[in-house]
């Protein structure tokens, strides 16, 4: 009788944990996580020796009507320090940690990085290119931690609608899984799988988990009103909109814009740029963000994509500011295997420019087929700009993978028509735990130009290299270092005439420390080539052979205080070794409270035989001039974070330059710098970006926030530097104060 009794209620609470819910509140009950997959099998993948982690963690994983519900439990002795410091959303912080990633198509295109702090503070990003992380996404999620004496529990909920996923096949969903921990005091981080996101593949590697299948709908509308007043021109003024997006289920989902409010609650880093190269900004702008991974089409090159969407409401084609924007839509959904996203945007006005991108995606097997197309509408230059680019990756076996992809671009506007093509290919061979191989190869017609909607620093380019990796892990005990990665690297670069424009030889090498810091050292060395660039279509200059020695270090607190520091040594252009010019920047970080600290950044650059070229309006000019520049830059602050819903934030950055004249240069047919008696004045810039940010989260993205801006830039011809650096505080082309509400209705 006892014995069928037991049986009774065991069967009993076997149907009660089958349907019982799980809830988020950081306490993982056996009970609501009976069923759950459970993995015990974390791994040291920082340093990557695959052996058993040093401190024990479990993860259970349950697919839930609401959403993919995951559960860590974390032990740290008492012996390994805990982080106790207090962190806002998205901040790249060395704290304890968990992190779970997920690929919900399991086809290693596109992933999501869910991560909980041991106090509670999150981030996370989308990963696109097997390892390229951005924090510009936020995602609507549920988390709780609780702390006790022998560590830290986990709980999290992610909705089945937070991003585009294909229709389950039949009653199971396969998608990616990893998780990991990270422990700040040593840099430790164990995972599962055991793989690392420093190498050939990460994402793709993810192991491949089987769930049951569910579906949810979502219908959200943001309505937002901001308040400026703009004390440097005058005049108050208000702007609403609203964002709003529809998920009726992980096949389809529409996100649209209306009058988007585009204003300054994020600021940008300062930048003084006299390159020919264009400089490369993230956007946190939430439409833009939304259910992006889709679009992503790297051409392998740095930050080139075919579609940048910082060109959206970028400069004007009338030149008169940022443009405004009616509108944007945006549908992402599959059909089957076929994964596609449509993206529309209209700027305001006569001279408003149209923007579209289609993009599909197919998996088959072992290689995945993609296509995107753009088309931007230019009505005040009478241009109209497409795009169409085809990529591809195999992925024949788990230690080799081929990504290639073609590019075509037509461009009709009067007496500026043109086309072009392009085409890059990467392959990575990991050949043991420790070695590996990367080969890349690039061209990009002289005529190629994908600039009206996507980013490429520079066309007219044939690139090869080729780079032999070395992880080292099995380092001494009372090493300061974890593990290295070494990277040698040759690599050469022609314009598609032919002429030289690098030969280099790369040695790197990327460091975990045994305090969890991290530290590289790079060592480029060049040969003699060319600068296609810097004339802007001018004769090139002939360069002499040059190096680089390139350092970073960044130290994780201790006690009340932390640091950062980088800066390089190098040759110029004109002499080579002759006159070395140097950087360096040092930023300490105070911290008063776990939550309340303070940065105070200096950075101090000198470039001898700066060469700036010189416009001499329509005509070509080969005219450049050689300058001594020294830059000075302040990049100071103070955080202030409230637990995780509010937080403060100060934010002074001040860029000076000062560049005396040494000789003016004329760029002969052969590439000689020739001297030249030709006027050129000196040159000074001063830059200022001062913020005051206060932010309360009402709701989960829903936020209200209090601003404070005030900045500028100016150029003359001012060389001294300490003269611009003082004149720069009084910089006042913006200052404005503003409010922001925005608040996420659900239905």
């Amino acid at each position: 009788m006892h014995r069928r009794f037991a049986l009774f209620a065991t069967l009993c609470l076997a149907a009660f944990s089958a349907h019982a819910e799980v809830t988020i509140d950081g306490h993982i009950d056996p009970t609501e996580w009976a069923g759950a997959q459970h993995i015990t099998d974390f791994r040291d993948t920082q340093p990557k020796t695959g052996k058993p982690g040093s401190q024990p963690t479990e993860a259970w994983v349950l697919s839930t009507p609401k959403g993919l519900a995951v559960a860590i439990r974390v032990t740290q002795s008492a012996d390994v320090p805990r982080s106790t410091q207090q962190t806002r959303r998205d901040e790249d912080a060395l704290v304890d940690r968990i992190n779970v990633m997920v690929d919900f198509d399991g086809d290693g295109r596109v992933g999501y990085d869910f991560e909980v702090r041991s106090l509670g503070g999150v981030a996370d990003e989308v990963i696109t290119n097997e390892s390229d992380f951005s924090y510009d996404w936020d995602g609507r999620w549920d988390h709780a931690v609780t702390q006790d004496a022998e560590g830290y529990s986990v709980e999290i909920l992610i909705p089945w609608y937070i991003a585009p996923m294909r229709r389950a096949d039949g009653e199971n969903r396969h998608i990616g899984l990893y998780i990991d921990r990270v422990i700040a005091a040593t840099g430790e981080r164990m995972a599962w799988p055991a793989v690392s996101f420093d190498q050939g593949r990460f994402l793709s590697s993810f192991n491949k988990v089987s769930l049951p299948a569910y579906s949810q709908s979502l219908f959200a509308v943001t309505p937002y009103l901001v308040g400026r007043v703009d004390r440097a021109h005058g005049g108050t003024s208000f702007q609403e909109g609203a964002d709003i997006v529809w998920k009726p289920n992980g096949q389809t989902q529409l996100t649209a814009t209306i009058n988007p409010d585009f204003g300054q609650v994020e600021s940008d880093d300062l930048v003084v740029n006299f390159s020919p190269e264009e400089t490369f900004f993230t956007d946190k702008r939430p439409f833009f963000t939304e259910n992006q991974g889709i679009f992503d089409f790297s051409l392998l090159d740095d930050y080139s994509q075919l579609v940048y969407t910082r060109r959206v409401g970028g400069e004007s084609d009338d030149g008169h500011g940022p443009a405004d924007i009616s509108a944007a839509v945006k549908v992402n959904g599959s059909v089957g295997d076929t994964s596609y996203g449509i993206l529309t945007a209209q700027e305001k006005g006569d001279d408003g420019r149209t923007f579209g991108a289609l993009r599909l995606t197919q998996t088959e097997g072992t290689q995945t087929f993609g296509m995107l197309a753009t088309r931007v509408n230019h009505p005040f230059l009478d241009r109209d700009a497409n795009v169409l680019g085809f990529d591809h990756r195999w992925q024949p076996s788990e230690t080799f993978t081929l990504t290639s992809n073609i590019v075509g671009s037509k461009i009709d506007q009067p007496q500026a028509n043109s086309s072009g093509l392009g085409a890059t290919s990467i392959a990575f061979w990991e050949m043991t735990p420790v070695w590996s191989q990367q080969w890349l190869g690039m061209y990009f017609g002289h005529r190629l130009d994908i600039d009206d909607f996507g980013y490429l620093p520079r066309n007219d380019m044939e690139y090869l290299h080729w780079e032999v990796r070395q992880r080292v892990t099995d380092l001494p005990a009372d090493s300061a270092y974890a593990s290295h990665l070494w990277r040698y690297r040759i690599s050469a670069q022609d314009n598609t005439e032919g002429r030289r424009i690098s030969r280099r030889f790369r040695i790197q090498r990327d460091s975990r420390r045994r305090d969890g810091g991290d530290e590289e050292w790079r060592l480029d060395m060049f040969t003699a080539a060319y600068d296609d660039l810097l004339t802007r279509g001018g004769n090139p200059l002939h360069t002499p052979p040059t190096a680089k020695l390139t350092y970073e270090r960044e130290s994780p607190r201790i006690g009340h205080w932390s640091w950062k520091d980088e800066g390089f040594i190098g040759g110029n252009q004109l002499t080579g070794y002759h006159r070395l010019a140097y950087y360096f920047k040092f930023t300490p970080t105070y911290f008063i409270t776990d939550a309340f600290s303070i940065f105070a950044g200096a950075s101090y650059e000198w470039d001898p035989n700066w060469l700036i070229w010189q416009d001499r309006g329509t005509q070509v000019s080969n005219l450049v001039g050689a300058f001594d520049g020294r830059t000075v830059g302040i990049d100071s602050g103070v955080n202030w974070n409230f637990g995780n819903k509010q937080e403060l934030r100060v934010k002074l950055q001040t860029l000076a330059v000062g560049a005396k004249l040494r000789q003016a240069y004329e760029i002969d047919p052969e590439g000689r710098a020739v001297p030249s008696n030709e006027h050129i004045d000196g040159l000074g810039v001063a830059n200022l970006g001062f913020q005051i940010r206060y932010r309360y989260e009402i709701a989960p993205l829903s936020n209200l926030y209090i601003v404070y801006n005030r900045g500028g830039y100016e150029q003359d011809t001012e060389d001294e530097v300490g003269s611009q650096f003082r004149r720069g505080f009084g910089l006042k082309d913006i200052q404005e104060g503003l409010v922001k509400v925005a608040y996420r209705l659900e239905f």
